[in-house]
């Protein structure tokens, strides 16, 4: 017998589309805005002609970013360089360097696209040591080149907040610095991040060739809204300023108070922490947190990406979860990502149902102070894809008439299959 009784099931309210309306700037033409960006005297001086360069690539799903490395590389070529790509993504793709080549050929970034060798090894060079003792490490290849140039995405970290989060610094700390780095980096507690970062990035930049950064900043659509290029003398000032920038694009959810957000898939495709803390409130981590994001009382995750291959870090924060959930998870996976990072609540595992009705009925039952008659639900497809989401009748009543919400719909009842999962794909054509 299911610990919930069928009699006893709490229905879910009528739920209407809406779609949410956020600032959008976009990059037309990747590039020739590389290029642009690329084609300052500060940069081309960097990079001699002969010399041979390396190119970090991280793990994260970067818009466009096989268009970005592809520009980079093609214009290392022009000023004569000879590019290799270095995968930059610490302990990723279960810490191995064939692992990490197959990451990248995921995102279409391979030898073979992008016309240049790509060497991946775990072997990394001790380049220094913090006053605290900590060593740190720097990719072998990436060490004895003549330049050092590489690419990654700024934007708000899901588990700690800082002057520093996701950036060009956590790329030279974390990223360059491979599994052995990224161990060594992740012996500290994540508070201290802000702090360490600058001070890691103050010694690979007097012992490490590296050239320029190059900073890509998405909007709320998860599109490119900027490319800027940064001199390796200017990075520890200019992450700063990026981060600054990079939390205005974000997008968020915009109704308030909710009783149950219901998350239909989650992955570390969609989010290192698998959900977006800066979206759901939500993070795993104990360092101090301050999200602009909505009071929800309970979390329901519904499924897990095909592309996070049973990584489930971050269901943690989820109240529940279903029984087909759970058996995708791949623990090993899981708890090799925990452990490196040291965020064990990130894999613990929520309440877990038999079935979609049952796993919303239970969020529902279990909220303080809820009218059950209508209560305050909203449903996101996953915490990247934040234009269009479903919303219950009392949440509507709230935001009619806010101008960056627009009403795409009737309320429409959720119907469930024989197994009691949604039948149908909620989000096709929304």
């Amino acid at each position: 017998m299911s610990t919930v009784e069928t009699n006893r099931l709490v229905s879910l309210p009528k739920m209407i589309p809406v779609r949410q309306i956020f600032e959008a700037p976009t990059i037309a033409d990747i590039e020739k805005t590389v290029k642009m960006e690329l084609n300052k005297e500060i940069f081309r001086k960097t990079i001699k002609p002969g010399s041979r360069v390396a190119v970090g690539v991280g793990s994260r799903g970067i818009s466009n970013i096989k268009k970005i490395t592809a520009a980079v590389i093609k214009q290392l070529i022009e000023w004569g360089a000879s590019p290799f790509i270095v995968p930059a993504m610490g302990s990723h793709g279960g810490g191995t360097g064939e692992g990490q080549k197959k990451v990248l050929a995921e995102f279409g970034i391979t030898e073979e696209s992008m016309g240049v060798p790509m060497v991946s090894t775990m072997d990394v060079v001790q380049i220094g040591t913090l006053d605290n003792g900590m060593p740190l490490y720097l990719d072998k290849e990436a060490y004895h080149s003549d330049a050092i140039v590489f690419i990654n995405r700024v934007k708000p970290h899901t588990s700690f907040k800082g002057d520093y989060e996701s950036g060009l610094l956590k790329m030279i700390a974390i990223g360059l610095g491979r599994h052995k780095g990224a161990l060594a980096v992740h012996q500290h507690p994540l508070a201290e991040m802000p702090i360490l970062l600058p001070k890691i990035a103050e010694i690979y930049l007097k012992q490490a060739p590296i050239a320029f950064g190059v900073a890509v900043l998405e909007n709320a659509y998860d599109q490119t809204a900027q490319i800027v290029a940064v001199p390796g003398d200017e990075m520890i000032s200019k992450d700063k300023d990026l981060l600054i920038k990079a939390k205005q694009y974000m997008p968020r959810i915009m109704p308030q108070n909710i009783d149950l957000l219901i998350v239909t898939e989650m992955g570390k495709n969609i989010s290192g922490s698998g959900m977006d803390p800066n979206i759901t409130g939500r993070a795993a981590s104990k360092a101090p947190q301050k999200f602009n994001a909505p009071q929800i009382e309970r979390l329901a995750v519904l499924g897990l990406t095909k592309e996070t291959k049973g990584n489930a870090c971050g269901i943690g924060v989820a109240d529940v979860t279903t029984k087909r959930v759970f058996d995708q998870v791949d623990l090993d996976y899981t708890y090799a990502n925990v452990i490196t990072s040291k965020v064990l609540d990130s894999a613990k595992i929520p309440l877990v149902m038999r079935d979609d009705r049952e796993a919303i009925s239970v969020a529902l039952k279990t909220c303080y102070n809820i009218n059950l008659e209508n209560p305050r639900v909203v449903w996101i497809k996953n915490t990247l894809e934040l234009e269009n989401i479903l919303v219950s009748e009392s949440i509507l009543r709230d935001i009619k008439g806010n101008p960056q919400i627009k009403v795409l719909g009737e309320p429409f009842e959720i119907t469930f299959d024989s197994d009691h999962y949604i039948s149908t794909d909620i989000w096709r054509g929304r």
